[in-house]
């Protein structure tokens, strides 16, 4: 069964948004500021009310497991991928952000950490925890150390992030869920993603797999510290909560403030997304580094990437309630320097979110998945994540051109070590 994602409805609205950051008169950097923390605090308050609606739909599913149940969780989890991936543009230049979200959206992972796998899944050499199985066993023996781990809760789940110092043992998060809900892509660079059946939570009679009433815990406790998190996000970012982020942010210099709304779309289109998310598995043709691997969503993932550089770019975003938050940009900012280089600029971007959605395309309208294209061999899939990568570079190029314009030299965007 195909899933239906929140993608047409944004594409749609994204697309007739295009050229449509209007040049407000006099717009000041300290007012383009101000607007990025809202874009921020909507786009993570968002991202909370999918995330509450998930946990409620683990809550059901758990009580009385079924497949139509299964296919609702896994579409609420489809749906709370959207805003949050928009988010990410606020990480680079914002350690608040960065130094939260890898319990959040923390990747590639070891997924024999958490549950049962395949006798020959692949994992990192070394990690003692690749192969932990936390559903299965009550205590874990990583090294001379012993972990209980009988009760699962959301504090037990976040302690066990990099258990025995490997970033690969990921116990939390939406890739975590992801694991729970879809189990493990089987299908390597052919058609299908994972396909864990729905027994797996059943109680008693009919639990497949073992360990049922576990795993159902295991599940509820990630999604409850998922919804935690983003809890706490949200209000660092609300301007009715004081000595939070957002005054720390506004209290800097606008000129502080421009840099790191530059710096952080800079670094997720280069160094991040071309990069790490397309660069590593492309040169490898390796599935374990695909984003969202278990549930083949790596196409809507990268699209909601570049869509969210795209609204801290144009002053614009569009709440999953269908209202549509706007005000002072950077692109005004431009605009008011260079009109003409302003709509080049625009045009870079509109270039390069129509290339990101190429992928979309791929996998919505020909069921070629991220994992396939990138499959040795796939000339024409190769070439098109090969080109997505060059037009992030090209839009990263433009991100430096508008800082320049606007009086910020020296952007450097992390590059995460990759040479384009």
């Amino acid at each position: 069964m195909k899933m239906k994602t929140l993608l047409s409805r944004c594409v749609a609205t994204s697309l007739l948004l295009g050229s449509s950051s209007v040049l407000a008169a006099d717009v000041t950097p300290k007012q383009v500021v101000e607007h990025y923390a809202d874009i921020a605090h909507s786009v993570y308050a968002d991202a909370l009310t999918t995330a509450q609606v998930l946990d409620q739909k683990i809550q059901s599913f758990i009580a009385s497991p079924s497949q139509a149940k299964l296919i609702e969780v896994k579409q609420a989890w489809l749906d709370a991928r959207v805003p949050y991936q928009q988010s990410e543009v606020f990480r680079f230049g914002n350690a608040v952000v960065d130094d939260w979200e890898g319990q959040l959206n923390a990747w590639p992972l070891d997924e024999g950490l958490i549950d049962y796998v395949a006798d020959d899944y692949q994992y990192e050499l070394g990690n003692e925890g690749a192969n932990a199985n936390i559903v299965a066993k009550t205590e874990l023996t990583i090294g001379a150390s012993k972990v209980d781990v009988a009760k699962i809760t959301p504090q037990l789940i976040a302690d066990l992030n990099e258990l025995g110092g490997s970033e690969a043992n990921v116990a939390s998060g939406y890739h975590a869920i992801e694991f729970l809900l879809w189990g493990q892509d089987l299908h390597g660079v052919e058609p299908g993603a994972g396909e864990r059946p729905y027994t797996d939570y059943v109680q008693g009679n009919g639990c497949t797999n073992g360990h049922c009433d576990r795993r159902a815990a295991y599940l509820q406790a990630t999604a409850d510290l998922l919804v935690q998190d983003l809890e706490w996000m949200e209000k660092q970012w609300s301007s009715k909560v004081s000595g939070n982020y957002r005054q720390t942010l506004l209290n800097e210099s606008a000129q502080n403030g421009l840099r790191k709304m530059l710096f952080g779309m800079g670094s997720l289109s280069l160094g991040e997304l071309a990069g790490e998310r397309m660069k590593v598995a492309l040169e490898a043709n390796s599935t374990e580094d695909e984003h969202d691997c278990f549930s083949d969503n790596t196409h809507n993932s990268h699209y909601y990437n570049e869509q969210g550089i795209y609204n801290v770019f144009t002053g614009l975003y569009k709440r999953t309630d269908g209202t549509l938050l706007s005000g002072p940009s950077l692109y005004d900012l431009v605009a008011q320097k260079d009109a003409a280089q302003a709509k080049k600029i625009q045009s870079q971007f509109d270039v390069t979110r129509g290339q990101v959605h190429k992928l979309v395309e791929s996998a919505e309208d020909n069921n070629v998945h991220f994992d396939q294209l990138i499959a040795a061999g796939n000339a024409q899939g190769n070439a098109l994540v090969n080109d997505t990568i060059m037009s992030l570079v090209a839009q990263t190029g433009s991100i430096e051109q508008a800082a320049k314009l606007i009086g910020i030299d020296s952007l450097n965007p992390d590059t995460a070590d990759h040479e384009f």
